[in-house]
């Protein structure tokens, strides 16, 4: 039995996007499923009523190949695959589906093809390391086709592809930071934030930005991390936080880490009022724009939130921990990352090892 439904999305636009989804059901299971996105909802109706009408009529066909818009959306509706896709991916897979490249037939996907996507994405301002992450998830998609869907998919193309884009350089990896904030910025930073915490003196949603500057470089945690952590999870015994689901590449989910709160950071925790289930009950955008306001405000350049991170592992290294305990508090799974910023600090400290 054929049905069909359609789901409205929203682009970072603004705009509106109707996508008719059509599936053919037997025995209560779906046999065939297949979707196209219109700008009309009225368009999307019509191609669904359509197509349910011939795959009644006709029966369902073998598909050898579909749109890359196609197998974008039937990854989308695979619950055991999206639901285990993280917030970025999320992210760039949507973004493709309104992409030209989306056009292109599985099985007839060619490095020309990427190329031009690339350069698309390069002229309305992407990077290169933005532009990488396209390519690696579309990889990531087609390389499912075959198994999941039975999709012919032109997987193969990317072994020739990645190098050739790489050489155009419209793709590559983003360069490693190593801007720290000096102390007369940080200083400042404090000052600023102070008398914007000022103007809402009464407001319900006023932010304690110093206190969550100071524990994000203390605590060496992501802003996310920060407005996550639960007053139950906190062990005041031996100053302890635990830190639910800790971004970790190799898993989504579980990440769960037990962190030391060093310095002043457990006498932040303290002093925060206890009238929510989180310790900072705030939205983590509405952190980083408060400080982004701030430091524009400032003229302070190039500095994000996620650099305090690195300050404050820079400090850990500078107090005398070894790598290994700075990767306790940061969460680094790969200690070549905190090694990068150890020898950055202390690249003098060659001179103390004895060559003879």
């Amino acid at each position: 039995m054929a049905s069909f439904s359609v789901e409205t999305r929203k682009l970072a636009s603004g705009e509106l996007r109707f996508k008719a989804t059509v599936i053919v059901k037997k025995s209560g299971k779906i046999i065939h499923r297949e979707s196209k996105t219109f700008r009309k909802k009225a368009l999307a109706q019509t191609f669904g009523k359509k197509r349910v009408n011939e795959l009644e009529e006709n029966g369902v066909r073998s598909t050898k190949a579909v749109s890359l818009g196609e197998l974008i959306d039937m990854f989308m509706l695979e619950a055991d695959l999206w639901n285990n896709t993280g917030r970025t991916k999320r992210y760039v897979i949507q973004m493709l589906r309104d992409c030209n490249i989306a056009t292109v037939k599985t099985d007839e996907l060619k490095t020309s093809d990427l190329i031009t996507h690339c350069k698309e994405r390069r002229s309305a301002g992407a990077g290169p390391a933005t532009i990488y992450h396209d390519i690696a998830y579309l990889r990531s998609i087609m390389k499912k086709a075959k198994p999941v869907w039975n999709i012919e998919a032109n997987y193969a193309v990317f072994e020739e592809a990645v190098p050739i884009l790489i050489d155009m350089k419209l793709v590559g990896k983003s360069q490693k930071r190593t801007r720290r904030p000096t102390e007369n910025e940080i200083d400042r930073l404090k000052e600023g934030l102070e008398k914007r915490m000022a103007y809402r003196p009464n407001g319900p949603t006023r932010i304690p930005f110093v206190d969550i500057l100071e524990f994000s470089i203390l605590t060496c945690m992501r802003i996310g991390e920060v407005c996550a952590l639960r007053w139950e999870d906190l062990n005041e015994d031996n100053k302890t936080v635990m830190v639910r689901d800790r971004k970790d590449p190799r898993k989504k989910e579980g990440n769960h880490m037990l962190v030391p709160l060093l310095g002043g950071s457990f006498d932040i925790i303290k002093r925060q009022a206890q009238n929510s289930d989180r310790i900072f009950p705030y939205n983590a955008k509405s952190v980083t724009a408060g400080f982004q306001r701030v430091r524009n405000q400032l003229g302070i350049e190039d500095l994000r939130y996620h650099d305090l991170r690195r300050e404050g592992a820079s400090r850990l290294f500078e107090k005398g921990y070894s790598i290994e305990e700075v990767a306790q508090v940061t969460g680094h799974r790969n200690l070549n990352i905190l090694w990068q910023v150890y020898t950055q600090l202390f690249p003098h400290k060659l001179h103390n090892k004895n060559l003879a």
